[in-house]
């Protein structure tokens, strides 16, 4: 059960799978299943608000398969035990950033297409001032 201050995530909804793991590590990697893999069903959970799910499945990207489930792999530790504990916490992390609401960007400047139509505008102005002078001197 993993818990953040308002979310508690009941272990139904987490499955794990070890594997073995990749690289270095002589013999006992040929032999025992180190690497952990969490899986978390974020459409059937009942523990997200909506809101909460729709941006988990936006910020986790590939690692939501086409069903809706999130895949953690871990296999920075050499034993299950750490690994386990490190798929659990990449887990609460991402909730506790999809909980936490995106900032409205206010505009502080005007966007290069607006200050490129303002140069055009006052270019065009100071054309046809240029031409009234010549039309005016004839």
């Amino acid at each position: 059960m993993k818990e953040t201050p308002t979310i508690t995530i009941p272990p139904e909804e987490l499955r794990f799978n070890a594997i073995r793991a990749t690289g270095p590590g002589g013999q006992n990697v040929n032999k025992v299943s180190t690497a952990v893999q969490l899986y978390f069903d974020i459409l059937h959970s009942k523990a997200l608000p909506a809101k909460v799910k729709e941006q988990l499945m936006k910020i986790a990207g590939k690692r939501v398969n086409e069903h809706g489930v999130l895949i953690i792999e871990a296999r920075a530790y050499r034993t299950q035990e750490q690994n386990r504990a490190d798929a659990l916490r990449r887990l609460q992390e991402l909730i506790e950033k999809a909980r936490q609401v995106p900032k409205v960007r206010k505009k502080s400047q005007p966007s290069g297409g607006g200050r490129a139509r303002e140069k055009r505008y006052i270019s065009e102005k100071k054309r046809w001032r240029r031409l009234d002078l010549f039309e005016w001197g004839e």
